[in-house]
This record gives C-alpha cells, structure tokens and sequence, in this order.
C-alpha cells in the first residue's frame, strides 16, 4: 500500500477528488501544484505542499520535489492524471525506481509517430505516417501520398502545434524547428471520434464511444467544440473491435484511456491516436453524472497500486451525454465584457450544466478547461 504519495496536479476545477481515493491520514500524501490549482485540493490533510508556476518549469518542478522528500521522505508512488504531466511522472518513477508506467513504457504512447508504427504492426488500420525532419521529407511524403498532410510535434496535447499543408507553397512557409521533433500524417476527411473507458491490462472494462462535432484541430482556431455519445448497436460493436485491438498493442498495465479515430462514409475506422489518461474538456464530469463512474478515480488506482473500484461492465446507459466547449469571441487573452447565457426552450432542453465566466474576468486560454464556457447535456438518444 501507498506510504508517501506525491501527486503532481494542474487543474482548477474539480476534476479529481484525491480525498475520497486515497485516506490522507492513513498515509503521507504531498501536491506539487500551482497556486491557482491548489484552491480544490485538500491541502489541510496535505503531508506537503509546494506551489510552481508551472508544473512545466523542469527546475522549479525538481526544487519542489526535493523540498517535499526533505519534509516527507522519498516517494513510494507518483500520481499525475493530466496528459501534460504524465512524462515528468514517469521521469520521476525512474529516477526514485518506483512502480508505475516508466518513460519506456510511456514512450508509444506519447510518441505519436511511434505509436503509428505500433499500431500499424498489429494489423490497427493508421493514417500513412512518417518522420518530417525537414521540407524535402514531407514534399516525398507528399508526393506518395498525396495533398493536404497534416504536420504537427511527435509529442503533444490538444492539437497543439499541428499544421495542415494542401500545396508545396504552403509547406515552403513551414518552419521546422530544431529543438521539436515533427511528423508528417495524411489527412483524411472523416467523421472524428473519440472513445474514453478503462483497460484492466488484459481486455477492456467500461467505455463510451462519442462523435466530435467540428474537430480538435478547428477548436485551436476559434471554432467551438462539441461532442455527442454514439448510440447506433452496429457502429460501436465495430469501434469496440479496434479499441481493443489499439490498447492490446500499445498498454503494458491497466490504464484509462482516451482514443481518437476516423469514420469513412463506407464505415472504415482508422485509428488516430490514444492517450494514457482520461479524456479531456467534460468528459471526467460526465462519467460521473451520467454514468456513475470516476475515471479518475480508476487512474489514481492504477498510478498508486490500490484496488479499482471501476465496475468490469457499463450498465446500459439510459441516458447519452454530450458536451460543448465555446471559446471567446475574441482570441484570448481577453476581458468578459458580457455574458448571455443561453436559454433552454423547455425542461428538456439545454445544458444540465454549464461553466460560465464571470462579466470582468480576464481570459487567457489554457486548454479545454479555460475555452470560456463549458456545457454539459444529457438525453435519451443521440441525433445528428
């Protein structure tokens, strides 16, 4: 069992209850967060705390933890539930040879070009995928397989970085920078979906499929952001395959996941990506409303060692969610001058939740959770 957990925690919301996981008397539990993130989190029944500016600061990070085993001893497990501080858990636990995904673990999954070639070695159909070190390795990719590619970072979250390049004068524009290692992918016009659930290490526990409306890609510009669960028997019977097959090649342990993949009008699915984390925007809070299950709850046992109250099965939803994300009128940063809710028509209608900000708040982006105004929906079927 855990002794001296450290957990490396960003966000603002409630995303993660860390009291109700793990018993904070019973065993040492220290944060190293941020200021801004440190307001939820139970810092009075803490071991420790330690505040950075950004849990993306390499030196302040390694300072923070050198104070928290100075007030607590070494670390027994590691704990990092967002996507964007999952390699420094994992350069921790090899540096402190603790248990829990290490960085060759984590490697085909934050590495997207090599999870390509992972996937694609057991038989997941995979966008053509390459390395794009510089303009001649993407024009000879090009040139195979054809106008608009896709580059972006081998590493990397939320669509972050990605260029789309329909023609060989948008590329010469392309600057390839040198301390960023880049892929080149063919762009494919589907349908985008996402599937979130849980891998017992040997086969697949509970999980959702959903259809984005818009893409991550067009978020990053300014467009809003949606998503609905699928509910068509036939559809998810056939994601249900390739999920399976995605995370049997790819997961060395039990794990939460986030899987992105393409629908072809002829119904071929493609696999995209997957993360080792639970979904991002609302996800987490649907699960639990909706569903009744904490995926992050799930991933905080698989991190620490402790049993995963997540059920073997999803009872048949009687209910499909949805969510929605609207960025600011304005690239942000921005100041909220006025705010319109919106209204439901009728006491079936319209988000069953919502994150608004307040009229004066100043805006500066940051992912999902900062987009501007959060919505969450939930009824009986999906329609498109």
């Amino acid at each position: 069992m855990p002794e001296h957990v450290m957990i490396i925690h960003r966000w603002t919301d409630r995303y993660a209850d860390y009291a109700a996981y793990l018993d904070h008397r019973a065993h040492r539990v220290s944060y190293l967060t941020t200021e801004r993130a440190a307001r939820h989190l139970p810092t009075e029944q803490a071991a420790g705390v330690r505040l950075v500016d950004s849990t993306e600061d390499v030196k302040a990070v390694h300072e923070a933890v050198d104070a928290l085993v100075e007030r607590s001893g070494p670390p027994t497990r590691i704990v990092a539930l967002q996507e964007t501080d999952l390699d420094l858990a994992a350069e921790l636990r090899d540096a402190f040879a603790l248990p829990g995904q290490r960085t060759g673990d984590l490697l085909p999954l934050r590495d997207k070009l090599l999870m390509a070639r992972r996937l694609a070695a057991a038989g997941v159909a995979v966008p053509a995928t390459a390395a794009a070190p510089d303009h001649e390795a993407v024009a000879a990719f090009a040139a195979r397989h054809g106008w608009p590619v896709l580059v972006k970072p081998r590493r990397g979250t939320a669509s972050a970085g990605i260029t789309r390049l329909a023609s060989p004068g948008r590329l010469r524009a392309q600057v390839f920078p040198h301390d960023t290692d880049l892929l080149v992918q063919q762009w494919l016009p589907d349908q985008v979906l996402h599937v979130d659930g849980v891998f017992d290490g040997a086969e697949l526990g509970p999980w959702r499929a959903s259809r984005y409306l818009n893409t991550c890609l067009e978020f990053t510009t300014g467009s809003a952001l949606g998503s609905v669960e699928i509910d068509d028997a036939e559809l998810l019977a056939r994601i249900g395959e390739i999920t399976a097959a995605a995370v049997g090649a790819l997961f060395t342990g039990p794990s939460v996941f986030h899987l992105e993949l393409f629908a072809g009008d002829g119904g071929a699915l493609t696999v995209l990506e997957i993360g080792a984390r639970p979904g991002g925007a609302e996800v987490p809070f649907i699960w639990r409303e909706v569903h009744g299950i904490d995926l992050m709850a799930a991933a905080f046992a698989h991190q620490t060692g402790t049993p995963d109250p997540t059920p073997r099965r999803l009872a048949e939803p009687a209910q499909v969610a949805g969510w929605l994300l609207v960025p600011p009128s304005v690239p942000p940063p921005c100041r909220v001058r006025a705010l319109t809710p919106p209204r439901a028509d009728g006491p079936r209608t319209g988000p069953y939740a919502q994150v608004l900000p307040e009229e004066g708040a100043l805006l500066t982006g940051g992912g999902y959770e900062h987009a501007g105004a959060r919505f969450r929906f939930r009824g009986a079927a999906a329609r498109r």
